[in-house]
């Protein structure tokens, strides 16, 4: 079966603020390739252009990118443009799942629960944001993701910091209602009516703190897979996860980012579209729960690698 996939390219690395992730990523995705018997070759896109992607003679690619020019539709539609079947979700959807803000605007639409908003820019009166948002809240950069910018305000005077370090990543910033609670993510595997939840995860950073570092490198981190949740609270989140997923459009696999308040009741954060595949990583944990072994998985992402514009999903 391995040898129907042709020459592949894990696509990794990038130009991203999330590249030291991704380079683990594409690393742990090629060895289970290579060990299912895939034929397998890592593709730096941060060091290689796309003209040399092109003259690979790739099959099909894997995508193993994070953030920008990666996970953000841009890639996706110049593998269109080359004809090269893909991982994940197309470059509509790669986009609007990379951008936080229309993220929440389509949920919204929807009738999903995500927390209230406002988008801050260089006019914006800082100090009057709280008054809106009420203490505390989030501030970070729309289209970044691992906690890149990230900034809990807890005082008017952290207004400006907050920003400012947001600012850093994006031309436009995102403040967001902070909801206490605890930290759940679903990982859904499969496109349109065939997507399906994978078990609840719950995430226990030291202090509540998940950053960056807690995510990727810290063995502290405590993870329940699957969460310790009533039966019918994990439905409803495993319910709103795939839906949340469905209406961005995403495709091939992907993972939803929730927070549980006190009443139990789920707040969508955001969707990633090319997910963590690194020893720390979560949809691989939520894999492992039923049964799917990491090189399983990745088979079975890249089994569904198509080419997806005006509706034809070519496969290889």
């Amino acid at each position: 079966m391995s040898k129907q996939f042709g020459k592949v390219g894990v696509l990794y690395g990038g130009r991203s603020a999330e590249r030291e992730v991704s380079l683990m990523s594409g690393k742990g995705v090629h060895e289970a390739l290579t060990s299912a018997g895939v034929d397998a070759h890592l593709f730096d896109t941060g060091e290689r252009s796309l003209a040399e992607l092109a003259d690979q003679g790739f099959d099909r690619v894997f995508i193993a990118l994070h953030g920008r020019y990666g996970e953000d539709g841009t890639l996706q539609g110049a593998l269109e443009l080359l004809g090269i079947p893909y991982t994940g979700s197309g470059p509509m959807a790669s986009a609007l799942a990379m951008d936080k803000t229309m993220t929440k605007r389509i949920w919204l639409q929807h009738g999903l629960p995500t927390p209230d908003f406002e988008v801050l820019d260089a006019d914006t009166e800082l100090r009057l944001v709280p008054d809106r948002l009420q203490l505390p809240l989030i501030i970070k950069p729309p289209h970044e993701g691992s906690t890149v910018g990230i900034t809990k305000v807890v005082g008017y005077s952290d207004m400006k910091e907050a920003y400012a370090a947001a600012a850093q990543y994006d031309s436009e910033v995102l403040a967001e209602q902070f909801i206490t609670g605890r930290e759940l993510t679903v990982a859904v595997l499969g496109s349109g009516k065939a997507a399906r939840a994978l078990p609840v995860i719950e995430i226990a950073a030291p202090g509540g703190n998940y950053d960056y570092e807690h995510k990727y490198f810290s063995d502290d981190t405590q993870y329940f897979c699957p969460a310790a949740l009533p039966a019918d609270v994990a439905e409803e989140v495993a319910r709103i996860a795939v839906k949340a997923y469905q209406t961005l459009g995403c495709e091939g696999w992907g993972r939803a980012d929730f927070i549980l308040d006190a009443d139990n009741r789920p707040w969508l954060l955001e969707m990633n579209t090319s997910p963590g595949m690194t020893g720390h990583s979560l949809v691989p944990m939520a894999a492992k729960a039923v049964g799917i072994g990491y090189a399983e998985l990745c088979v079975a992402i890249l089994s569904e690698a198509s080419c997806k514009v005006h509706g034809h999903a070519r496969n290889a």
